[in-house]
């Protein structure tokens, strides 16, 4: 297994939403990717060290469409553009992880193009599953081929022809050798043919033995693909069930039943270490499943404490909300900025950061064995153990402090290194802990000789470090920007007749508002944020599911790119509309 990924915290994005690029591709080179740099400050502030970044490749739609497996999607940039953000990325320490999705490409796709233009006569009607020249497609192709899971506009890849074999894994060689690439995430792995995994893996690990294989995997029994001949990590889609489930039932013993059955001693995933996850681009944002925001922190720290990798998916450390609809993900794929006016609460970023420091502190909480300690409904306790630590993680989802006695050998103090350096004391191998409420306590069982004031010093100035060196980079990375903002406040200002027209001030009021892609709402309150005070809306979806939504009324009333143009991000209509 590639020695690197346990000490790993990761940030996932989906390029495609996250730059707000147009739903189709239009064939114009943009660099919307490169805004990236400037995320890698708040990147290093939650001590991530490794980015996912969903589909980059050339497609029609979403990404997951490929057209050309050799080249940048155009919306995002160009592979020199890419080349050097992954520079920037590595500069900085972070690793850089990409989607291959190589179950099926878009009708795009140049070879399935020749088909369709020469038919039985293309040299590639081989490279796709079930293609024949008895009937037509649904596309009113005079040939049949297999959708993935139905859906025509996805054409199933032949992985049993090695001419498709050799093309896809030329394209990674491509990746590793000009983005130089740490690793792949490889879409729908349940769905592809073993074989082509172990003729993968055989690649990747000759070329680069620390190269990082993890497979999309929902369902079954994660060994089947993470195993010494195929990939070496898998979704843990079990766990994140299990995560958000626990909170709103408050039925703690759901998330300790799961972690039990894989980790603890005799665990059937003991080995493994599975990427962890609480929402990603396919799911629900966690701020819109969980039923009470005060259980946001437990379930980050539970995915940060427990075996395996942790990941975050952009735009969920400050609670942002989406849920899926039958037409459409792309509430859950939302374009971002730094200063988002979507954020619902600022506190889980450093609530993040002090994880990651912790994970970096404490091998117990990255390679540790996995233990049970005490289940009640409400509260949890768990221990992490290597050969020289411990480290005991105590969580209660009650709005009230709770005192917890539980057993525990193997030292006489038990410090708190979350919150404030609280000490316990281990009497007759119990210890009487006090858990705020829904909060938690990390604690590192010593012998006394633990200073809590030199480790919290010590992760002060870690973290300073980091904030000085991103913000290094970014004035480097900046430093034209600045001349010419510095060469415009020199410039003298046009006369007021020749300055263009301050846009009217846009105001939100009760009623119903179209969005940009025709969604229908209604505003049912004004409101106003806890967090900041800053306005904030609650709006409803007038068809479909219903959903109740919320957010700063400033992100309502935000212009975005459609098509090349600004337009009003939701728009007024007149009641009778």
């Amino acid at each position: 297994m590639s020695q690197w990924i346990n000490n790993s915290v990761f940030y996932h994005i989906y390029p495609l939403g996250f730059c707000g690029c147009p739903e189709y591709n239009d064939g114009n080179t943009e660099y919307r990717l490169n805004k990236l740099i400037d995320w890698i400050p708040h990147l290093k502030k939650m001590g991530v060290n490794a980015l996912y970044l969903g589909p980059v490749f050339e497609s029609l739609k979403h990404g997951y469409d490929t057209s050309d497996y050799y080249k940048i999607d155009c919306r995002l940039g160009d592979n020199a553009s890419f080349k050097k953000i992954c520079d920037e990325l590595h500069a900085n320490g972070i690793k850089v992880i990409l989607d291959g999705v190589f179950n099926h490409v878009g009708r795009d796709f140049w070879a399935f193009k020749d088909v369709q233009k020469y038919g039985s006569n293309s040299q590639y009607c081989g490279w796709f599953q079930n293609l024949t020249f008895n009937g037509r497609s649904p596309y009113d192709d005079p040939f049949w081929y297999e959708g993935w899971s139905g859906h025509y506009d996805l054409v199933k890849l032949n992985l049993y022809n090695q001419a498709v074999v050799d093309h896809l894994i030329g394209a990674v060689s491509m990746w590793m050798d000009e983005f130089k690439i740490d690793g792949l995430r490889l879409d729908a792995a349940d769905c592809i043919e073993p074989n082509f995994f172990r003729a993968l893996r055989r690649f990747c690990k000759g070329k680069d033995p620390d190269f990082w294989l993890m497979g999309e995997i929902i369902h079954g029994d994660y060994n089947r693909w993470a195993n010494p001949e195929m990939m070496d990590s898998v979704t843990n889609y079990e766990c994140y069930k299990g995560i958000y489930s626990s909170h709103n039932d408050k039925n703690y013993f759901e998330i300790a039943h799961s972690l039990q059955r894989q980790f603890a001693n005799g665990g059937i995933y003991k080995d493994l270490c599975l990427y962890n996850f609480l929402d990603n681009h396919d799911v629900n944002r966690i701020g819109s499943t969980l039923r009470d925001p005060a259980h946001l922190k437990n379930a980050y720290t539970v995915m940060f404490t427990m075996p395996g990798v942790p990941s975050i998916y952009y735009g969920s450390e400050w609670a942002i909300e989406g849920m899926r609809t039958r037409e459409s993900d792309q509430m859950l794929r939302p374009c971002l900025e730094l200063n988002t006016p979507l954020a619902k609460t600022q506190s889980l970023v450093p609530h993040i950061g002090k994880l990651s420091a912790l994970r970096k502190n404490f091998p117990a909480l990255c390679v540790g064995n996995y233990e049970n300690v005490m289940i009640r409904n409400e509260q949890l306790v768990y221990k992490r153990s290597t050969n020289g630590q411990t480290i005991v993680v105590a969580l209660n989802i009650t709005d009230s402090e709770y005192w917890l006695d539980f057993p525990i050998n193997g030292g006489s103090v038990l410090t708190d290194v979350l919150c404030d350096g609280s000490e316990y004391r281990v009497e007759n191998g119990h210890a009487n802990v006090m858990i705020p409420a829904n909060g938690a306590r990390i604690m590192l069982l010593n012998n006394g000789d633990f200073s809590y004031r030199d480790f919290a010093e010590r992760i002060e100035n870690d973290t300073q470090s980091e904030a000085v060196s991103g913000a290094q980079n970014e004035n480097d990375l900046h430093a034209a920007q600045q001349a010419e903002t510095a060469e415009a406040q020199t410039t003298p200002e046009k006369p007021a007749e020749q300055r263009p027209a301050e846009k009217p001030q846009r105001q939100i009021k009760l009623g119903k508002f179209r969005s940009w892609d025709g969604s229908m709402f209604a505003v049912i309150a004004l409101a106003k944020n806890t967090d900041d005070g800053e306005p904030a809306i609650i709006y409803k979806e007038l068809f479909n599911n219903g959903y109740i939504f919320t957010c700063n009324a400033k992100g309502f009333l935000d212009d975005i790119e459609v098509n090349g143009k600004m337009v009003h991000k939701f728009e007024y209509v007149d009641i009778d509309e």
